[in-house]
C-alpha cells in the first residue's frame, strides 16, 4: 500500500512546484511560470530554450499618456529639414531615402516613451512640379488615437511625413 502512495507524491509535488520539470529551472537553468487562460506570452532566447511569461491583465481602458502632438511634429521637421533641404529630387535617391526618413522618424518618436501606442509612419517624396494629392483613411478612435504631419519643400522636391499613433489594448 505504501508504494501507490510513493507513485502519486512525486506526480502531486510537481503540481505543486517542488519538483524540477523538464522546463524549469532544475533542469534548463530557466524559470518558468504556471499559465494561466488569460495571457501567456513564450520568449525564446534559442531555438531549444522557451521560457514562459504570465502577464494579468491591467483593466486600462485609456491611455495614461498621449502622444505629444507638438513634440512630434517638431521632430518631424528636424528630420525633413535635414535630410531634404539641400537635394535635388532623383526617383532612385527618393526610394531609398523615403525609407531612411521613415526609420530614423520612427526610432526618434519611439524615444518619446509613449506606452501602449503602435506607431505607424509614412514618409513620401515627390518632385515639385504642379500639384499632388494624397489621401489616407483608416480605423480611428477619435479619443484615443491621434496623428502629427509635417511638410518640406525646396526648389526641386517636397517631403510630407506623417505619423499615426494609434492606441493598442
Amino acid at each position: 500500500m505504501s508504494e501507490p502512495h510513493q507513485l502519486k507524491t512525486p506526480k502531486r509535488e510537481k503540481e505543486i512546484g517542488k519538483v524540477p520539470s523538464e522546463g524549469s529551472q532544475g533542469f534548463r537553468g530557466e524559470a518558468t511560470t504556471s499559465r494561466t487562460k488569460d495571457s501567456v506570452s513564450t520568449v525564446s532566447d534559442s531555438a531549444d530554450a522557451r521560457m514562459t511569461v504570465t502577464m494579468e491583465n491591467t483593466y486600462q481602458l485609456g491611455p495614461c499618456k498621449r502622444m505629444t502632438v507638438p513634440a512630434v511634429t517638431d521632430i518631424l521637421k528636424d528630420v525633413l529639414t535635414a535630410y531634404l533641404q539641400m537635394e535635388e529630387y532623383e526617383v532612385e535617391w527618393s526610394r531609398k531615402m523615403t525609407k531612411t526618413i521613415s526609420e530614423v522618424i520612427k526610432s526618434r518618436v519611439k524615444e518619446l516613451l509613449i506606452p501602449r501606442y503602435k506607431i505607424v509612419v509614412q514618409v513620401t517624396i515627390g518632385q515639385l512640379t504642379g500639384g499632388i494629392q494624397i489621401s489616407s483613411r483608416c480605423l480611428w478612435d477619435a479619443s484615443n488615437d491621434t496623428f502629427a504631419s509635417y511638410s518640406f519643400k525646396n526648389s526641386s522636391l517636397f517631403g510630407l511625413a506623417t505619423v499615426y499613433a494609434v492606441y493598442f489594448e
